[in-house]
């Protein structure tokens, strides 16, 4: 995993850091929704759930769409996709992490558990 890949998988986890996005997200899974139906559903401000919004569209993890005089919000499933591919990735064990310290006693084990 490179810095930069890192550093990627940081913001993401920011971004989904917050109890109030995260129930979006459910909120967003079976239909789109405006920013009063998010509030009514969530009981805060629109205010609240317009800044929410706002980082997660930053994000590309919200797609908004005006009808009429209502923006509504739907999830970016291609985002939602490859975020869940790269936290899988990321949480994923396998024989490649495994540690080599079995293999090179005189070595000083980095992957030592405390």
């Amino acid at each position: 995993m490179t810095l930069k890949s890192s550093e990627h998988l940081a913001r993401m986890t920011k971004v989904l850091s917050v109890g109030a996005r995260v129930e979006i997200i459910r909120l967003l899974k079976d239909r789109s929704l405006c920013v009063n139906a998010l509030a009514a559903r969530l009981k805060v401000t629109a205010g609240a759930v317009s800044q929410h919004l706002r980082v997660m569209r930053d994000a590309g993890l919200v797609i908004d769409e005006k009808r009429g005089y209502y923006v509504h919000y739907r999830l970016n499933e291609k985002t939602l996709a490859r975020w869940r591919k790269q936290i899988d990735e990321l949480l994923t064990t396998g024989s490649s992490q495994a540690c080599q310290c079995a293999k090179q006693p005189d070595s000083q084990c980095q992957t030592r558990k405390s």
